[in-house]
């Protein structure tokens, strides 16, 4: 019986050898025949040792997926190359089809296998700086498989939808009309200023990388081995980069002095020049009518203020000089997704007080409108989520009608009890005085403080991150519980009969250190657990001595 052979399918990246996948390097090196684009081929063939080397042109793509099937039927290991990933405008799909002609099943044919590589979406991005950074699409202008209305509709629509837009083959030597084609169409929905990059041959010996803009972008050398990547509407360029942020909502809490915000909480107009200004609720060089303006889009060079619409004109005027017809006034539909605000925080009718008011109820109704959402928690706070650029107006209606507000994160919450509802009320002073100093302290990960005014301990205290109990008018703490989980176990106790005026500095000083010296995201009893000892209290197990099966998470 005869040796059924193999395809590989590679594709080898940007043909740079450090980009490339060790099992790409695997499967040439196994391969008794390479077949692939002439210039590809040129590439990796320091790579190879097959016995036979088939390169063929540009538009023959067919004729050499045929190829590779003969011979892998014949007995062969061949591998047929692609540039960036084979399964993204690549020779996946053609081989796939070749034998599905010839009546190819995986189970009684031969073996193929496709080995991914970097796209050029990938690589050439990661040239300009973060351009990929929301919802994205490729889109090749080649028309030589796909006609070139079904490619303009693509062209639109991806347009329309603001997507960052990555296109492959913008140009060749007789394909020239496309690209110029691509840009009138889009310039119906995007700003002239739009952010640009184009890179040719990336990660090669002649690589070039152009910061441009979506108005300028023919003046520049495009060709088959550049890659045209374009911004969407809150694509910004900054030190000569080309950054398009994660998404359109941008969610923050409480001042920074209690919890300074995390990377995905940009708030301050010098992190995002291109942004609302959160005081006046205003963009910077009128956001509103063109969410691009006031953005330095050469970073290199010093920009020349030019009038409104004569960048797009320009690039009107010169389609129709092409076309040889007059031009043309071009009405813009400019995609305008603003950058929504999204303010997050916690509120609570006080500390020891548990009873909201009608008023304050309907307060929250009004501020946070069909648009916001409530949840309320267990640490008894109700969390907002308000979408404003008015955080100020917010926070000034709910402390009126008498709201305690604190910031939501990886921060410090004090959960009290109700102290029999005002009855054993010697303790709340020394609650509130927690709350004034250590709440909302921003911590490596959220710390919650129980607080119970009697030796009852009703409220569980001793089951939260730090525990308080006044007993016979002083204090008990205990500190390390896991507070969730399978395994979850109380908090080891660390001091008994503790003076009301020390209270406050020893717990200053337990947080103070946790936050000085743990990792990011580790829970107090897993700090405490891995130093062995905070302050001068000595770590002791106090989980559940009965074996319990580990969950799949590892908790």
């Amino acid at each position: 019986m005869a040796q059924k052979g193999k395809i590989f399918v590679v594709g080898f990246g940007p043909g740079d050898f450090k980009h490339i996948t060790t099992r790409a390097v695997e499967a040439l090196q196994q391969s008794d025949m390479i077949i692939g684009y002439k210039t590809y081929v040129e590439l990796i063939q320091d790579l190879v040792n097959a016995k036979s080397i088939v390169s063929t042109g540009m538009t023959e793509e067919v004729s050499r997926a045929q190829e590779a099937v003969r011979q892998a039927e014949a007995g062969s290991i061949v591998s047929v190359i692609s540039s960036g990933d084979a399964g993204v405008y690549g020779m996946a799909g053609l081989v796939y089809e070749v034998l599905i002609e010839l009546g190819w099943t995986e189970a009684t044919g031969i073996e193929v296998e496709i080995v991914p590589g970097i796209s050029a979406i990938n690589s050439c991005a990661s040239l300009l700086g973060a351009p990929i950074m929301h919802d994205a699409c490729t889109i090749s202008l080649s028309d030589h498989l796909t006609p070139w209305n079904l490619i303009a509709k693509r062209v639109e629509a991806a347009a329309m939808a603001d997507f960052v837009i990555a296109l492959y083959n913008p140009k060749s030597g007789r394909r020239t009309r496309q690209i110029v084609e691509a840009q009138r169409i889009l310039l119906e929905y995007r700003s002239p200023d739009t952010p640009v990059g184009l890179v040719k041959s990336a990660y090669r010996e002649r690589q070039e990388v152009t910061m441009t803009t979506l108005a300028e972008m023919l003046e520049h050398d495009i060709g088959m081995l550049t890659t045209v990547i374009i911004g969407n509407s809150s694509t910004f360029f900054y030190d000569n980069k080309m950054i398009t942020p994660r998404g359109y909502q941008r969610k923050y809490t409480l001042g920074e002095e209690k919890q300074p915000l995390r990377p995905h909480q940009r708030l301050r107009e010098e992190n995002e020049p291109w942004a609302m200004n959160q005081e006046t609720g205003e963009a910077r060089g009128d956001f509103a009518a063109d969410p691009n303006a006031g953005r330095n889009h050469k970073p290199s060079v010093a920009a020349t203020p030019k009038p409104k619409n004569t960048a797009l004109e320009m690039a009107t005027a010169a389609l129709a000089m092409v076309k040889g017809t007059s031009a043309v006034q071009v009405t813009p539909k400019l995609v305008q997704q603003k950058i929504e605000s999204i303010f997050e925080l916690a509120v609570s009718p006080g500390v020891a007080n548990k009873f909201f008011t009608p008023q304050q109820m309907t307060t929250l109704a009004e501020v946070v409108g069909e648009h916001g959402t409530m949840e309320y928690t267990p640490e008894h706070q109700i969390h907002l989520k308000i979408p404003t650029t008015e955080p100020n107006r917010i926070t000034e209606r709910l402390q009126a009608v008498g709201f305690l507000l604190a910031p939501i994160g990886d921060v410090a919450t004090l959960k009290a009890c109700d102290f029999c509802y005002g009855e054993k009320a010697d303790s709340i002073p020394y609650a509130e005085e927690i709350q004034e100093k250590l709440g909302g302290m921003s911590l490596p990960k959220t710390l919650n403080i129980g607080f119970n005014g009697c030796g009852m301990a009703c409220y569980r205290a001793v089951f939260d991150d730090i525990g308080i109990v006044y007993r016979k008018s002083k204090f008990d703490v205990f500190i390390g519980a896991k507070p969730v989980g399978r395994t979850a176990h109380a908090a080891q106790p660390v001091v008994e009969g503790l003076e009301p005026d020390q209270l406050v500095p020893l717990l200053t000083d337990i947080i103070e250190e946790y936050k000085a010296n743990a990792h990011p995201n580790e829970r107090l009893f897993k700090y405490f657990k891995r130093v062995k000892k905070i302050l001068h209290f000595t770590y002791q197990d106090m989980s559940s001595k009965i074996k319990v099966e580990p969950a799949p998470c590892g908790e």
